[in-house]
């Protein structure tokens, strides 16, 4: 490390680094504004590979092209449909018949029985991209059914194509909203944390070229090699990007300011601080980028995709930060710290800041302290009994009203609660009526609605209305019944979906995803901080803290989203993605502490050590973890409740983790347990040095330049 830290830093090849990230972002530049047109966001994209509705749809394909997307225009008038209205209708059905991108016939008018309302049903076919098309058909469809038409009769759209409009309007936007949102978050900490009108540019700039190569590199591997790429995974790669880059930035500034007060050449000084500070942000990086590729074991293509999209993102500002930033720092020299400038023999500000007297106060009592503080972490997470991890309705994924959703009421009242939201059934056509006979049967179907089937290829396809809402307990019961009955027709091989199967195998799976990925991520974090300690215990007891913080940020974020949001609950995937980035990001102030305490234990002792660690990462930590919390809360500014809900559960979760987890509790524990803190290695049995007048408080930091080998 010794090495690569001086070359980066020499005098002339500084120049040599810059040179190399400019001309890298003029290639990639153009790579990365085609993300977007690159994501895949079709229901497929999102779904378990091997799920029994993905196998319906993959098949269904054949029947109706992969690209339809069916709109249901609902027409109401509470005082009753006039003759009028029904001949405005007819009109209306006989132009969309004419429709360019039309798949098939045009179903209706269907009145209702109770008279007040008519739908028709229009299958598009709007091409590959008909999700990002799918807002402006729905625009025209509605414009089209507005005009002549009588007043007092009212006009909505729903169904698949209604809500992937409003699903496409949700992420309209959502790059630069969460880049320009993120960018501001991080410029205001900065300034507060710098108190410089200039400093913050360079970690920002480096933050914007390290998103900028991820991007690009990420649109590579979409186009070459089949990586999934959607709109969740593109947003989340922002804020990560962001979050996590601007971290690094703010440890590796806060060792090189250090350095500054020991060193008057800034490259050595650069040297020192990135050779100290380097492994432990190298292995930060390193568990987070491990922790989203466990993700690859996930059965869900959406999180399965997320994951080498978020390791590509931190590997990317990994090595922007180690390289880059340090190049342009020791360029424009000391005057960018101003009006703070350091300069050699300046007292060292952490020796008796904040946080060295919070160190002194948790010495005195240590075990009391960790006790105490684990006992009120430990009750918070009973709030997590009502987290309610389920599948979200429609109209609960969005914390604004929808127009689909709206519609999707109206429907709802005046037809079979499941039109528009059929349950699909594929059979072998041998036996297509003996499975329509048993899928008439099943509770649960509208008997009259199950179409005769249509066959094709040797397969059969079919579809019947549920009786109850699609998206409701009742609807999956029902799914589970159909299955039932036609797996049970012989040599069928029959297979239901539909959108309800579809999300009844989505909870299913994200909850096989939780508990098979969890105890994975723990291990790799484990064996991560078990080589970078070179200690068992250590590892054992820091994991246990961020395990601990996660179970009480679920807790109170439970009772946030129930009883301050009014949310109706939280989605199927929640657990494990908050799980993911708490942990792979939490343990990460853990390290940076850590790192510092076993250095200076080398030096000083444990006890002491552990003191002068906590004064000297405590403010740099802090200010991390506001940023981190900061790009994450930006979430909360998309209308849909799942990213508001990651959002506000990571952002409290991290401030939690480093405000009273990393600063209280685990420097309580250190105290507490000692230096059989590094168990089996040997300065577990080192004995304590006795400085004359050591007491609780840390004693200063040496000023001697400490060696770069």
């Amino acid at each position: 490390m010794s090495k690569v830290a001086g070359w980066i830093t020499h005098r002339y090849m500084k120049f040599v680094v810059i040179a190399f990230w400019l001309v890298v972002v003029a290639l990639l530049g153009p790579l990365a504004g085609k993300l977007t047109a690159a994501q895949d966001n079709d229901a497929a994209s999102w779904l378990p590979a091997d799920a029994e509705s993905t196998q319906v749809i993959e098949v269904a394909n054949s029947f109706v092209s992969e690209n339809t997307i069916p709109a249901v225009i609902v027409y109401e008038n509470p005082d009753g449909l006039t003759s009028q209205d029904l001949a405005a209708i007819q009109a209306d059905a006989d132009e969309f018949s004419t429709l360019s991108t039309l798949d098939g016939k045009v179903v209706g008018p269907i009145p209702s029985e109770d008279g007040q309302a008519a739908q028709i049903v229009v299958p598009l076919d709007l091409g590959k991209d008909g999700w990002d098309l799918a807002a402006d058909a729905v625009a025209d469809l509605k414009a089209t059914a507005e005009e002549g038409l009588p007043s007092g009769t009212a006009v909505y759209i729903t169904g698949p194509a209604g809500m992937a409009a409003d699903s496409a309007d949700a992420f309209a936007g959502i790059d630069s909203t969460l880049l320009y949102a993120a960018a501001g978050v991080v410029i205001v900490i900065l300034l507060l944390t710098y108190r410089s009108p200039v400093l913050w540019l360079l970690p920002l700039i480096s933050a914007g070229i390290a998103l900028t190569v991820a991007q690009a590199v990420i649109y590579l591997l979409a186009d070459n090699f089949d990586l999934t790429v959607n709109a969740q995974s593109a947003g989340i790669l922002t804020v990560l990007v962001f979050g996590a880059g601007t971290d690094y930035a703010l440890l590796l500034t806060a060792r090189y300011r250090e350095e500054l007060r020991r060193h008057s050449d800034r490259h050595e000084a650069m040297a020192v601080a990135l050779h100290r500070a380097g492994p432990a942000i190298i292995a930060s990086g390193a568990t987070v980028a491990l922790g989203m590729l466990v993700l690859l074991f996930a059965t869900m293509n959406s999180t399965a995709g997320l994951g080498p999209v978020a390791a590509v993102g931190i590997v990317v500002a990994l090595a922007v930060m180690l390289t880059l930033l340090p190049a342009l720092l020791v360029l424009v020299g000391r005057w960018v710290f101003w009006p703070r400038t350091p300069h050699v023999g300046d007292h060292e500000p952490t020796e008796d800041g904040f946080w060295a007297r919070v160190g002194g106060r948790i010495s005195h009592h240590p075990r009391r302290t960790w006790i105490g503080t684990a006992a009120v972490l430990a009750v918070a997470t009973i709030g997590i009994v009502q987290l309610n991890p389920t599948s979200l309705t429609t109209e609960q994924q969005f914390t604004t009203e929808q127009p689909s959703v709206v519609g999707e009421q109206v429907l709802a009242a005046h037809f079979p609660a499941g039109a528009g939201s059929p349950v699909v059934v594929i059979a072998n056509a041998e036996q297509a009526d003996a499975v329509q006979t048993v899928f008439a049967g099943v509770e649960g179907i509208d008997p009259e609605s199950v179409t005769e089937p249509v066959v094709k290829d040797g397969v059969a396809y079919m579809e019947g209305t549920l009786t109850s809402e699609p998206d409701s307990d009742e609807a999956f019961d029902t799914v589970d019944r159909v299955r039932d009955a036609v797996h049970a027709v012989p040599d069928a091989d029959a297979l239901v979906g539909g959108s309800t199967a579809v999300t009844l195998d989505v909870e299913r799976a994200s909850l096989r995803d939780t508990l098979v990925i969890i105890p994975i991520i723990l291990l790799v974090v484990f064996l991560i901080l078990a080589l970078l300690l070179r200690a068992i215990l250590a590892p054992v007891v820091l994991i246990g803290t961020v395990v601990l913080s996660f179970g009480a940020a679920m807790g109170v974020s439970a009772l946030v989203f129930r009883h301050v949001f009014d949310y109706a609950g939280v989605d199927t995937g929640f657990p494990l993605f908050v799980f993911v980035f708490l942990v792979a990001l939490g343990i990460d102030y853990n390290i940076f502490l850590m790192t510092r305490v076993r250095e200076e234990t080398v030096r000083i002792g444990h006890r002491r050590g552990s003191l002068v660690g906590l004064a000297a990462t405590g403010g740099v930590i802090t200010s991390a973890g506001l940023v981190l919390a900061g790009t994450f809360a930006v979430l909360g500014t998309l209308p849909l409740v799942s990213f508001a809900e990651i959002g506000f559960a990571v952002a409290f979760g991290v401030l939690l983790d480093t405000l009273i987890v990393r600063s209280v509790l685990v420097t309580a524990l250190n105290l507490d347990i000692g230096k059989r803190m590094w168990w089996p290695s040997a300065l577990a049995r080192r004995p304590e040095p006795v400085a004359p007048g050591a007491g609780p408080e840390p004693e200063p930091a040496v000023k001697e330049p400490a060696p770069v080998g």
